[in-house]
């Protein structure tokens, strides 16, 4: 069982998803708006969060990138959108999947399964401190320091870090970060990839022509260097 908040304005999708969640034995939480939800975020802590886009108050997009200001509480967007722009913006956002409209009860139970299989999964393994070099990534506390200084992450950007930070020396392909760190498997999103990784080397202080942690293999993929 979950508590899960159901960020939805149109009263017929609420009542058919508030329904067969219930059905399935969650507890739901259901708003309207996505101030309301950003609320009761921070203040009931729920498992996880339903976000559909077209909220009456907030762009459902911004309304995902102030949630991820504040909880790292796993988020399936419903959503009507189906170009792969837009896609890969809410997926970058801080999205864990999407559901794309219409949907099936059955479908996006299955969804909800799915991502909180992976979160408790990745919680009860969870390292307490990687350290690389002088870089030290804390996954549970969320929080990374290079030469003892904080780094400013997003979410995803941390994500990917700890990812590569747990398999020093290996080659990681953009196909696999896709998989295991998105969720995704759909060809041509590998792009956002390198938008991450070009991020990341801006706050680590490096870049490709001159790698200090994070090294381009050409055709494969990227490897986390230790470069002491």
């Amino acid at each position: 069982m979950a508590l899960i908040l159901l960020v939805e304005d149109d009263r017929n999708i609420t009542a058919a998803l508030t329904r067969a969640l219930s059905d399935a034995g969650h507890v739901v939480r259901p708003v309207g708006q996505a101030t309301e939800a950003l609320r009761i975020l921070t203040a009931e802590r729920p498992d996880l969060v339903i976000l559909d886009l077209g909220l009456p108050d907030i762009d459902g997009t911004d309304a995902l990138r102030m949630m991820r200001q504040v909880s790292e509480v796993p988020v399936i967007v419903a959503t009507a959108r189906r170009a792969e722009a837009d896609i890969i913006t809410l997926l970058s956002a801080g999205a864990d999947d999407y559901v794309t409209k219409p949907f099936s009860g059955g479908h996006i139970l299955a969804r909800i399964e799915a991502v909180l299989r992976r979160t408790r999964a990745a919680a009860d393994t969870t390292p307490n401190t990687i350290t690389v070099g002088e870089l030290v990534i804390s996954p549970r506390q969320r929080r990374a320091s290079l030469h003892g200084k904080p780094l400013q992450l997003t979410r995803r950007e941390f994500d990917v870090l700890t990812y590569l930070a747990e398999r020093v020396g290996q080659v990681v392909s953009r196909r696999e970060l896709l998989t295991e760190v998105w969720n995704q498997s759909r060809i041509g999103e590998e792009q956002t990839i390198d938008v991450h990784i070009s991020w990341l080397r801006r706050k680590l202080g490096e870049t490709a022509a001159a790698p200090r942690f994070l090294h381009t293999v050409r055709g494969v993929g990227v490897m986390m260097v230790d470069p002491q």
